[in-house]
């Protein structure tokens, strides 16, 4: 979970999300030139809605107006969209979907928005199950609204897809997001919803645990301090609860040679694998320096020798 709200790239590729409608506010305008034929009414309209987000505190107020643009298919749904927005409702709870790893995956309101640094997670989950194919069985745990359990089932045909979140409206969410890859989702607290037919059999296992210390929940951006459920953000008093919980009961659930991926951190990650080890896991600590991202991978060990710690 990044600490910071980031917005999507309007011009981003997608594979789920039907175009933007044509019957926008601004080819609706008298003043434009025509359907779909930018105009007086489309600048008017743009310049409006920036300045209206950008007295909010929009600090991305053209590329947000914009995405909304494209979204409302009449006038009252843009005024409509543009007050949601400027209340303080995250953009995208507003659009209803959010982009990650160039794809647009549902996000309803009251669900956890998938941040652009977790795509650093996705990629190193995409590259160990792509290698334990075909048939990978992939668990994405405290999944949220399903984003990366969604990446690995499209670019991933043929695998296992699996997710758990403790939310209602999270497994609602990933449930749709999940359907075209044939992805299952348990609701319940982390393996608590799981059959005992997945024991063993995990692949990878993906968690985006919360791992902000209690006290810090204050200093997050209120787009997800008032929006976003508390149980996706809190990871205790060292923000290493849930993990801990997560790498406690991994190893009875993941096959051998299987992995074990969490987003932490930096200052929490050297902890966080040692969580790992103390779960009978060999941890490694892989950031990336351009988004800031941190993430330690446990292996299982594929035979009783390969068990010993990487981590001192």
């Amino acid at each position: 979970m990044s600490l910071f709200l980031t917005v999507p790239s309007p011009a981003a590729p997608s594979s789920q999300a039907a175009p933007p409608s044509p019957a926008s506010p601004a080819a609706a305008s008298p003043d434009a030139g025509g359907p779909g034929v930018p105009g007086a009414g489309t600048a008017l309209s743009l310049a409006a809605t920036v300045t209206r987000l950008r007295a909010a505190g929009c600090v991305f107020a053209e590329e947000e107006a914009e995405l909304l643009l494209a979204a409302a298919g009449t006038p009252d749904e843009l005024a409509d969209m543009v007050r949601r927005r400027a209340g303080g409702l995250p953009l995208e709870h507003v659009l209803g979907w959010a982009e990650f790893c160039g794809r647009r995956i549902s996000v309803d309101p009251g669900v956890f928005v998938p941040r652009p640094r977790t795509e650093f997670l996705a990629r190193h989950a995409l590259a160990l199950a792509g290698a334990r194919r075909p048939g990978a069985v992939v668990l994405d745990l405290c999944c949220g609204s399903g984003a990366v359990g969604a990446v690995l089932g499209a670019l991933l045909p043929g695998i296992e897809l699996y997710a758990a979140d403790v939310e209602s409206a999270a497994v609602r969410c990933a449930r749709r997001n999940l359907a075209a890859f044939g992805g299952t989702v348990f609701e319940g607290d982390l393996y608590a919803p799981l059959p005992g037919s997945l024991r063993g059999r995990i692949d990878v296992l993906v968690a985006n645990a919360p791992y902000v210390p209690t006290d810090d929940i204050a200093l997050l951006p209120p787009e997800a301090r008032e929006h976003e459920p508390r149980v996706a953000l809190d990871g205790g008093a060292d923000g290493l609860d849930v993990q801990r919980r997560v790498t406690a009961k991994a190893v009875r659930w993941l096959a051998p040679g299987g992995s074990l991926l969490i987003e932490t951190g930096e200052r929490q990650a050297r902890w966080t694998a040692r969580a790992m080890e103390h779960g009978g896991l060999r941890a490694r600590i892989v950031t990336d320096e351009e988004t800031g991202a941190t993430v330690v991978i446990g292996v299982r060990a594929a035979r009783p020798a390969d068990g010993a710690s990487a981590v001192r």
